[in-house]
């Protein structure tokens, strides 16, 4: 019978080893919140399950600024984009709904990413008031801001990626 060459393995490689299994590497995620107006972009990681403010573009028709996100797809790399799906309390869609979800399909092909879409109910209102005791009010910041509470919503939710 063949005997069996037994390698020594550290305590520590083993352990290195279990947690590459349990927890897979962090991911960056990219969330929007669409608006007619700006675009709130936030950044956000998988490891900590936190987002962060990054960008607000603002739309200046006819041209839609894809050259932005663009730049900031490239320079963040992040592997999964969250969109903001406006609704109104009892779940029906609201007259932007249908252009989140154009955008949100626009940005899948143009980025080759998935793209998820979550409810985005009150998270203007809740940007509004975290940003409050800071004493900012710009109101061109609680769009970046309200993209940071739809992505850490989606992160909270999607513990599985």
């Amino acid at each position: 019978m063949d005997e069996v060459e037994m390698q020594d393995i550290s305590d520590s490689d083993r352990v290195e080893a279990v947690a590459e299994i349990i927890a897979p590497p962090p991911i960056s995620v990219m969330g929007f919140d669409y608006g007619t107006k700006r675009i709130g972009v936030a950044i956000g990681q998988t490891l900590t399950r936190t987002a962060r403010p990054l960008a607000i573009i603002t739309i200046h028709p006819p041209v839609f600024p894809w050259d932005k996100i663009d730049a900031l797809l490239i320079e963040w790399r992040p592997v999964v984009l969250v969109v903001g799906l406006p609704q109104y309390r009892d779940g029906s869609y609201n007259s932007i709904s249908q252009a989140a979800r154009t955008f949100s399909q626009q940005l899948q092909q143009r980025s080759h990413l998935p793209v998820h879409l979550i409810d985005e109910t009150l998270s203007s209102i809740e940007a509004t008031q975290r940003m409050q005791p800071t004493g900012r009010k710009q109101k061109t910041r609680v769009d970046a801001v309200a993209a940071q509470i739809i992505l850490e919503t989606w992160l909270t939710e999607h513990r599985d990626i």
